[in-house]
């Protein structure tokens, strides 16, 4: 396979990519996704500062997984691109990572504080609170932020299990990431990760005491994961649009 990333690839993290916007989940150019090939040693992620509208499968950046370097083409990947190869390293199952800066997420990054599980909404993604980061020492900031960055959520988040049971974090007075299988799937969580936080947000407003009872939401989680799951059907091949 070619280093500089499959046709599909760069097709699902073109698409992915250009949801963030989509979706109001960044301004500006204040997001990236990025997709990884396994077998190829490579990932594939948004070139640093190109406006989604501008952005084509041709422009994504395709990085080594295990130098971090640049392997084709001439432009820069994404600055959080470390971050991405850092999770990728950590949790061999993780297909895709997204980056955004939403709003009500962000909120929460800058105030310290978890995303709190308040109802069912919350429990039907995530097993638990969307933590934030312990903030980054100075030598942290000044050498491989952007790696660090990733480290301290894997040191909040724990192993690969604990990953895919709460596939969201955020970095303190930064902002959210998540991860997935699929580049669509790691911004859908994202999607998620923001409606939670906007729902908490308002909830606690209303009531600084508002909580849920622990056995409502393990019942949601698991009726959409784990080996019990029943939520949702398989639609034939040709039912698709």
């Amino acid at each position: 396979m070619s280093t500089a990333g499959s046709t599909e690839l760069r097709a699902a993290v073109l698409a992915a990519n250009r949801l963030i916007p989509q979706a109001g989940l960044a301004a500006l150019t204040w997001g990236n996704v990025s997709g990884v090939d396994r077998d190829a040693g490579i990932y594939v992620i948004k070139p640093s500062g190109v406006a989604y509208q501008d952005l084509t499968a041709d422009l994504l950046v395709p990085v080594d997984l295990e130098t971090g370097q640049v392997v084709a083409g001439e432009l820069r990947p994404s600055v959080d691109s470390e971050t991405h190869r850092a999770f990728y390293l950590r949790w061999p199952s993780i297909g895709a990572v997204t980056h955004t800066h939403s709003t009500h997420a962000v909120a929460f990054a800058q105030a310290g504080r978890d995303v709190p599980v308040l109802g069912t909404t919350h429990a039907d993604t995530f097993a638990g609170p969307i933590r934030v980061t312990r903030d980054l020492t100075a030598d942290e900031c000044a050498h491989d932020y952007e790696f660090n960055t990733a480290l301290a959520i894997i040191e909040l988040i724990g192993g690969e299990a604990e990953a895919l049971a709460n596939p969201a974090a955020l970095a303190a007075n930064h902002g959210p990431f998540t991860w997935a299988a699929n580049p669509l799937k790691s911004v859908e969580n994202a999607i998620v990760c923001e409606a939670v936080a906007e729902m908490a947000l308002k909830t606690l407003s209303l009531n600084p005491a508002a909580a849920a009872p622990q056995w409502l939401l393990d019942r949601h989680f698991t009726r959409k994961h784990g080996a019990g799951a029943y939520y949702g059907n398989q639609l034939p091949e040709q039912s698709r649009p």
